[in-house]
């Protein structure tokens, strides 16, 4: 009966885990979420029970194969924070196991689509910010844009130069295991004025005389 036992045992596997690959969007990955799948997948055959065989001969519903394929819709949520190649388990969604054993698991595999408003850097955002020249010179206020929608109010100092970078502390990506978050980096790219009036030219001629800059005439 040992003997048997040990067979037995060994003859119980669990089953393979599968991998799927998802793409989120970064506001995906910034606020988190749930995202409804059809995953493929197998399950044990319901006319010879896993067995591959009835009455002796290969089974015809399955092919001798034991499984056939199934398609099952599930929701899983993804958590704040998800960068390229984070995994999401989801536990007794793979492969039946042999012999009686646990189903395994099913892997979400995580890539995030580029976005055209921001770069990423580990959990640190970067993001440029249209900035008038006159407010450049003079200061005044920007609006930095997060990807959750909301707009935060940023204040631009008097003679900001171009390419300048403002820290949003915490307001970056949220760190996918543990509290807190990355900081979104606000990048200042300073606006020239086009379609200059007669009384606008006249006033930055005057401007470059005081400075000492020649001007075309």
């Amino acid at each position: 009966r040992g003997g048997q036992g040990v067979r037995q045992d060994f003859r119980r596997r669990a089953g393979d885990n599968i991998e799927q690959p998802v793409e989120v969007t970064l506001q995906e990955a910034y606020v988190g979420g749930a995202r409804t799948f059809n995953i493929q997948s197998t399950e044990p055959c319901p006319v010879c029970h896993g067995t591959g065989e009835t009455s002796g001969r290969p089974c015809t519903n399955c092919s001798g194969q034991g499984v056939v394929a199934r398609t099952k819709r599930i929701q899983v949520k993804i958590p704040p924070g998800v960068d390229n190649g984070s995994k999401i388990r989801v536990p007794g969604e793979g492969q039946p196991g042999a012999g009686g054993g646990p189903r395994g698991d099913l892997f979400l595999v995580i890539s995030v689509k580029p976005d055209p408003l921001y770069e990423r850097k580990g959990d640190d955002l970067y993001t440029d910010i249209d900035v008038d020249l006159v407010k450049a010179m003079l200061g005044g206020e920007a609006t930095v844009p997060i990807p959750d929608g909301r707009k935060l109010i940023l204040t631009i100092p008097p003679e900001t130069q171009n390419g300048r970078l403002f820290r949003l502390a915490a307001k970056g990506m949220p760190h996918l295991r543990g509290e807190g978050s990355g900081n979104l980096y606000a990048r200042v790219k300073v606006v020239l004025p086009m379609s200059l009036t007669d009384e606008e030219r006249a006033l930055f001629e005057k401007l470059a005389h005081s400075r000492g800059v020649e001007v075309p005439s």
